[in-house]
């Protein structure tokens, strides 16, 4: 086996510095006794983790999100299923153009996202609904979903759903039997990157969202424009802590390999 090189182990170690370091200050001024931001502190408390349980605003945007993530998410794997099973399996006119169109919200910023479904919105009479920011939501993470169940579609051994259709099977027994137990990795990779992406999304959701339709990331936002306590960062420990624990418990029941490439 190939050792890496000394430089290849500092770039690996900056990196992670890179990544880790953020979190880690975030994680150390959520323990803050102080009525403002500050690091490094002078002592431990638990002051702000109790203030999440009064902050009704956060934590009424929490459920908010949590939502939004499972519905846009679950409507965004129903539609790259057939998706993903139609531009592996069949060669169509306008096959690219179609590829293209579904990963389309990745190469848009968010920004003109955003400013186009406020106009939009504001034209239709359709702000503060929350179906249309769900409708905002899949579109932008079907990049995703679609991503990782065509990475399990490609190269899938069709084989055995002939051998079920040849044995008598309808083709939607073939279809919930075999083809998504195959694609099962694919779906739940998408799924879950689809959620935290919906979960996370600012940048467009700022200008659609209304005071109805709050999400965490809003909510969030709008706090520290108002004022410069550590309850987000309390929230934000919070978060870090839950999706470790999401991490943990995916890698022992399925394999984080499997879920974040897709592939089973």
């Amino acid at each position: 086996m190939q050792k890496n090189s000394p430089l290849a182990l500092v770039y690996h170690a900056l990196f992670i510095t890179f990544i880790l370091a953020p979190l880690a200050v975030v994680v150390a001024v959520a323990f803050t006794d102080k009525g403002f931001i500050s690091f490094p502190t002078d002592g431990l408390s638990l002051r702000w983790f109790r203030a999440i349980l009064d902050a009704t605003e956060i934590k009424t945007a929490f459920w908010f999100s949590a939502k939004l993530g499972l519905a846009a998410a679950s409507i965004a794997i129903v539609l790259a299923v057939p998706a993903a099973l139609a531009i592996t399996r069949y060669r169509f006119a306008g096959r690219e153009v179609l590829m293209a169109f579904f990963m389309s919200p990745l190469m848009i910023p968010h920004v003109v996202l955003g400013a186009a479904f406020l106009r939009f919105f504001n034209i239709a009479g359709l702000s503060g609904s929350f179906f249309w920011l769900m409708f905002t939501h899949v579109i932008c993470i079907m990049p995703y979903a679609l991503r990782m169940v065509l990475s399990a579609a490609t190269g899938m051994n069709r084989e055995i759903e002939h051998a079920g259709l040849s044995l008598g099977a309808s083709r939607g027994t073939v279809f919930m039997r075999i083809t998504v137990p195959m694609l099962m990795a694919g779906i739940a990779g998408g799924w879950m990157l689809s959620f935290i992406q919906s979960f996370d999304e600012l940048t467009m959701t700022v200008f659609v969202a209304t005071p109805g339709t709050m999400t965490l990331p809003v909510a969030m936002y709008n706090h520290i424009a108002q004022t410069i306590d550590p309850l987000v960062t309390s929230v934000s420990t919070v978060l870090i802590v839950g999706t470790l624990v999401l991490m943990v418990i995916l890698d022992k029941l399925v394999g984080l390999e499997k879920v974040l490439i897709g592939k089973g």
